[in-house]
């Protein structure tokens, strides 16, 4: 077997770039923007606060019914792991500007055809353990 190249300069700001594209797309509350960084496949799955959605059908649906548009998230402790050139995780934490929650989103990114796209995502809040 190959050895695997974790964290590749080039692949990691690929990744950087494509995370900016959908941190932008969000603030904008640009759905059509959203929707374009997921795998159009029924196996993509989005789990949220209070959703668990399966397939690109139910997550672009959910998308269609959420209004955010307050600008990007205020990111914190971001971390891009890079497997090969073709797999990587993006883990990060935001606060929003009032209250007491802490947001924390986790995405799997693939290579496809098509370029870079969410396979998997998980986006959360909790009470912020700092207050």
């Amino acid at each position: 077997m190959a050895e695997m190249t974790i964290n590749d300069p080039a692949v990691v700001k690929e990744i950087e770039a494509a995370f900016a594209s959908y941190d932008k797309a969000l603030g904008d509350n640009n759905v059509a923007g959203l929707n374009s960084h997921f795998f159009d496949s029924p196996t993509t799955v989005r789990f949220g606060n209070a959703e668990n959605l399966y397939g690109f059908t139910e997550i672009a649906a959910y998308r269609a019914s959420v209004a955010l548009g307050n600008g990007p998230p205020r990111r914190e402790r971001t971390v891009i792991t890079t497997y090969g050139k073709d797999f990587a995780t993006v883990a990060t934490m935001s606060r929003p500007p009032t209250g007491t929650k802490v947001g924390r989103t986790m995405q799997s990114w693939v290579r496809l055809p098509q370029g870079w796209r969410i396979v998997a995502a998980h986006v959360s809040a909790i009470e912020d353990p700092a207050k």
